[in-house]
């Protein structure tokens, strides 16, 4: 008994010390306050490109060979008979609505037996605003003013109110009207002396169609003008007598001609096209008989010629006719720069102007090469 006594108490004990034992005291964890930062965020959007002035300069030689089965200068085309053009050409797109244009032609005959080479340069220069359209129409409204000097000296400022109706001619899979130009114009020519000089007013047209397989269009009357000049105008007779003078006069001018591109070959930067074209360039008229038959200009010519003898008459009408065709082989060197290469002939009256016979057209080939560069 004693000894299960003594058990029992230390039972006792154990259970009492373990009732006594130290609990810890909690711990008080401090949080620390969240702060937010905001970031500024940076949003990219695409940059509005604005208006960039654009445009291309071109520098072109051209190589007219002797017409057709003709010696020296017994058959002389527009510029002589054998002869090679420089062009240097170009437009820059300044604004959104003005445009300018340059080109300078320079001419050298190439006949051995002629006493100099140089026959002189020609410069055209070009500036245009586009107005818009008129109103709530879809005609289109721009002033355009032009000054050239010619070869012989001649220079002329010709403006011109143009509006373009193309928007309401055809537009189908036939016939495409791109230009139909109405413009009433003035200019103003001026030659060597004070009373060389000629105010004209009159009415430019211009109509060009694009129709299937390449062919195209365009009838341009340039002008109906009603001329007034400073010094009387006189022609004359072969015997250099007086034929008829006048100070005033009205004149039309009219080119109509047809046009056809292909392509005969495409790969990669390379492309081949063959181009002709042909019609009247120009049909004149006047109320004035002062065109001279036979002619292209007023001229002495030797009375003694048989084949000219016999044309001593002055008529109202005047034409040139012709027919074209060329091959160009031209190769995009880089982005902007394209080279370029032709050869072609012209079937033309060139000597008779009015003449439609056969006897009075030849053949003058020319060739070509240059480059232009676009910026």
């Amino acid at each position: 008994m004693r000894k299960l006594a003594l058990l029992l108490g230390s039972l006792v004990v154990v259970a009492s010390a373990s009732a006594k034992e130290v609990v810890p005291a909690p711990v008080v964890v401090e949080e620390a306050p969240v702060q937010i930062v905001e970031k500024e965020v940076i949003v990219y959007r695409d940059k509005e490109e604005g208006f960039r002035p654009s445009g291309n300069v071109g520098l072109e030689v051209r190589y007219f060979d002797r017409t057709e089965g003709q010696k020296n200068d017994e058959w002389s085309g527009a510029d002589g008979d054998k002869y090679s053009r420089t062009q240097l050409s170009g437009a820059v797109q300044m604004t959104e609505n003005q445009k300018f244009e340059f080109r300078v032609r320079d001419y050298n005959n190439l006949d051995a037996h002629q006493a100099s080479s140089d026959m002189g340069t020609e410069t055209r220069l070009r500036y245009s605003y586009n107005h818009g359209n008129l109103g709530d129409s879809k005609v289109n409204f721009t002033s355009w003013v032009e000054y050239k000097k010619k070869k012989s000296g001649v220079q002329h400022v010709d403006y011109q109110a143009r509006f373009d109706f193309a928007e309401y001619l055809f537009n189908n899979d036939f016939v495409k009207t791109s230009t139909a130009i109405v413009a009433p114009r003035y200019k103003y020519a001026w030659g060597g002396n004070d009373d060389n000089y000629t105010n004209t007013l009159g009415l430019y047209v211009d109509i060009i169609n694009q129709y299937p397989w390449g062919f195209g269009s365009e009838i341009e009357i340039d002008g109906a003008n009603y001329n007034f000049y400073g010094e009387d105008q006189v022609t004359y007779k072969f015997d250099k007598t007086k034929n008829d003078s006048w100070n005033d006069d009205f004149t039309l001018s009219v080119k109509a001609i047809i046009t056809q591109d292909t392509n005969l070959y495409s790969a990669d930067k390379l492309s081949i096209d063959w181009h002709s074209e042909g019609g009247f360039d120009t049909y004149n008229w006047s109320d004035k008989d002062n065109v001279p038959y036979g002619l292209e200009t007023v001229e002495f010519v030797n009375e003694n010629k048989d084949e000219v003898t016999g044309h001593q008459k002055f008529e109202d009408i005047s034409y040139q006719a012709y027919f074209s065709s060329d091959v160009t082989a031209s190769y995009q060197a880089t982005e902007f720069v394209n080279v370029f290469a032709l050869a072609g002939a012209e079937y033309r009256n060139w000597a008779v102007v009015n003449a439609s016979s056969a006897t009075n057209w030849r053949w003058q080939p020319y060739v070509a090469a240059g480059f232009n560069v676009a910026f």
